[in-house]
């Protein structure tokens, strides 16, 4: 079963209906396939690309069993989907990434430990179960420190930074009134990173291996605000870092679309997390590669040929968070951004607008890559001035 293609014409499902699920049916689409979306809120973005919608919780039985018997293959575009559920389609179905993978990684402690077990390069850390636990563990791996809620976080959130030994009491009380399942946490030393780079990974079943070109990311609050790429790095440092990404993969055994995030010091790699999908610092591939992460993850999904990985041209991308949307949609915001040359917008159709939340993005693409990052940081600009 898992050497055979999927053909054009067969239904691809997939876990999760965000903006990420919504690029990956328009490139399935593109590619003659039909798409069934389950997610369990009827307003996400993938719902309106999708032939086949499923709107339930995912813990449900019955939508499981249909979901099951709709769709020649599954994949998922978060990995805060259950690993259970996954492992239950994986008895009848192809799953990419698999549940296996996707248990590891969901999990920060599992996947920290996981990494560190294979020798791979991460920043000094402890698990904690227990609130009162904080103290002994920063003492440990020593000030700054970051703890991370063990499941569940993302875009900064469950995320906090020890500065110093005050911050402690502060952060423990905030841990003690967190929601219930957030019951383990772990705490790493922090790393003082020159800059915060990711490569995307796409491996095969047959263990072909592909990597998209070094990316450098720049975050604000927790959250994305804009990649360039290629990254300013030296070429060494650049080919350490797709090496290094490329054997974390390989060692999980990951059949997928993979994004390693690393930290550059300035004199070594560390990986920060993986991603078991599309990632945000690879939207740019839909506009500045010869094929997307998206494309990427039908192939695997399917058994095709991976493709070519060619970046065409330099580019930056500028994350459009809450009301930033309402600027490049309106007047003379609008305008401007249209009329610069090689600015491609993207939005992801999400109807509330709230702050935090990722409403789209803007590509720019020009011959010279301090060429984009001009025109993405005039963006920028432009969005904290507005």
């Amino acid at each position: 079963m898992t050497n055979e293609i999927l053909e054009p014409g067969s239904v691809l499902g997939v876990l999760g209906g965000g903006q990420l699920g919504a690029m990956f049916a328009c490139a399935a689409r593109r590619m003659g396939y039909r798409v069934a979306v389950w997610d369990p809120d009827p307003d996400a973005p993938a719902h309106r690309s999708a032939d086949e919608s499923f709107v339930a919780p995912f813990s449900a039985t019955a939508t499981r069993e249909e979901f099951a018997r709709t769709v020649q293959g599954v994949t998922f575009e978060w990995e805060n989907v259950p690993a259970e559920l996954c492992e239950w389609i994986e008895g009848s179905l192809r799953v990419r990434p698999s549940g296996a993978v996707l248990r590891i990684i969901q999990d920060r402690i599992e996947q920290k430990r996981f990494l560190h077990a294979n020798r791979l390069p991460v920043s000094t850390f402890i698990a904690i179960e227990s609130p009162d636990q904080l103290a002994d563990a920063v003492t440990q791996v020593g000030f700054p420190a970051v703890c991370k809620a063990a499941t569940s976080g993302y875009d900064g959130k469950g995320q906090w930074l020890i500065r110093r030994g005050s911050d402690l009491e502060e952060v423990a009380r905030t841990l003690r009134g967190g929601s219930g399942h957030r019951s383990r946490w772990i705490v790493e030393r922090f790393v003082d990173f020159e800059r915060e780079l990711s490569v995307l990974v796409v491996r095969g079943e047959n263990g072909e291996c592909q990597t998209f070109p070094v990316v450098e990311n720049l975050h604000q609050g927790g959250i994305l605000r804009m990649t360039r790429v290629p990254a300013p790095i030296h070429q060494d440092v650049a080919g350490r870092a797709a090496e290094l990404a490329g054997h974390a993969v390989a060692l999980l055994n990951g059949i997928g679309v993979f994004c390693v995030e690393l930290f550059h010091t300035s004199d070594s790699l560390f990986i920060n997390e993986i991603a078991p999908r599309p990632h945000n610092s690879g939207h740019y591939t839909l506009d500045a590669c010869t094929v997307s992460q998206f494309e990427q993850q039908v192939r695997v999904l399917c058994g095709l040929p991976l493709g070519e990985v060619r970046l065409v041209s330099p580019a930056a991308m500028v994350n459009l968070i809450g009301e930033d949307v309402r600027f490049v949609t309106s007047g003379q915001g609008c305008r401007d951004l249209l009329a610069m040359p090689g600015a491609m917008l993207h939005l992801y159709g999400k109807r509330i607008v709230r702050p935090g939340r990722k409403m789209g993005h803007v590509t720019f693409l020009a011959e010279r890559r301090d060429e984009t990052v001009e025109r993405a940081q005039w963006l920028m600009q432009l969005l904290v001035a507005g």
